[in-house]
């Protein structure tokens, strides 16, 4: 069953009718009902096209929190092979909203590392709906040490809404642990290729995300803040969301044209949720063609802080 998004609504009427007119067939098998739900098919492949060429900033946040999208749970099982997972930050706890271990890529052993918000209810509350604590980010940081170490290429895929702002996370150390883990991202010899395949929010995201090259899937977002939380703090209105998302440049097509994402993957017509093999598949092209771009018998850290050396002198000029 599809699920649709507010302004997906008239979408959902017309194919909701094509699939009745089907439904009532099937139940009669005389009625010949084929040419009229094909005609609505055809209008809402028509309308699909239209809302998604179109999609403003905020419209694009709901799509990248759609609940239906492929997680990084999908994409490890399905591109990685002998993945085995590797818990737990040796200090306090095993943080799930992060996981990660040792796969192999085409072949090629790498390390796999990402955020995973679940896909019902009961795996949403045990993984923290994708927020991680600092057990998570001191876990990545451990799995980092471990790549690095062996030289083995570092693959993050992001997907949270930002780092978890509990009392207990900030207790034990979350900024420093966020801070440390983008400072690992940053010290690694090895190659470090990331793809945003959902939500990348805030230090949360980057604490993954600092990485040789970095990219998005077209309907993902990559900010500083959410929209909301822009919006509260600016406006003391938190409606006011659809303006913070404008005023943020948080698409991926955006912040393609500002340098801070290296590619953009294609999403299949209707966004990842409505072919999640597909849009793996797209990532998994992505992710192997930017590891190809890298030498691995090279130490990246140099030409990685360079990136974002550069990256900063950009953002003054402009």
């Amino acid at each position: 069953m599809t699920n649709y998004l507010d302004f997906e609504k008239p979408l959902a009427e017309i194919e909701g009718k094509a699939a009745e007119l089907r439904a009532m067939a099937r139940a009669n098998e005389e009625m010949d009902i084929e040419d009229e739900a094909q005609a609505l098919d055809k209008k809402a492949a028509d309308l699909l096209q239209q809302m998604y060429t179109t999609l403003t900033p905020w419209r694009k946040c709901l799509v990248a929190r759609h609940a239906d999208r492929p997680h990084c749970k999908d994409y490890i099982s399905t591109l990685f092979t002998e993945y085995t997972p590797l818990a737990g930050d040796r200090n306090f706890a095993d943080d799930h909203a992060v996981m990660g271990g040792l796969a192999r890529f085409d072949g090629k052993p790498v390390m796999v590392i990402g955020h995973e918000k679940g896909n019902d209810t009961k795996s949403r509350i045990e993984r923290n709906f994708g927020m991680a604590r600092p057990e998570g980010y001191r876990k990545a940081i451990r799995l980092m040490d471990m790549a690095d170490r062996f030289g083995l290429p570092v693959i993050t895929l992001v997907d949270t809404p930002g780092a978890f702002p509990g009392k207990g996370a900030e207790e034990r150390g979350q900024s420093e642990a966020i801070a440390r883990s983008t400072q690992k991202c940053l010290q690694l010899r090895v190659p470090l290729v990331s793809v945003i395949i959902g939500e990348g929010g805030s230090g949360g995201a980057v604490a993954f995300a600092t990485a040789d090259r970095v990219a998005m899937l077209a309907h993902s977002v990559y900010s500083v803040i959410s929209p909301e939380g822009c919006a509260s703090i600016l406006w003391k209105d938190a409606e006011k969301m659809r303006e913070a998302a404008e005023a943020l440049r948080l698409t991926a097509q955006e912040l393609h044209q500002l340098g801070v994402c290296d590619r953009i993957i294609d999403e299949p017509m209707g966004g990842a949720h409505r072919n999640k093999d597909e849009t793996i598949a797209n990532v998994g092209a992505a992710i192997g063609e930017m590891l190809a771009e890298l030498d691995t018998g090279k130490d990246r850290t140099a030409a990685r802080r360079k990136k974002y050396l550069d990256l900063g002198q950009k953002g003054l000029a402009a």
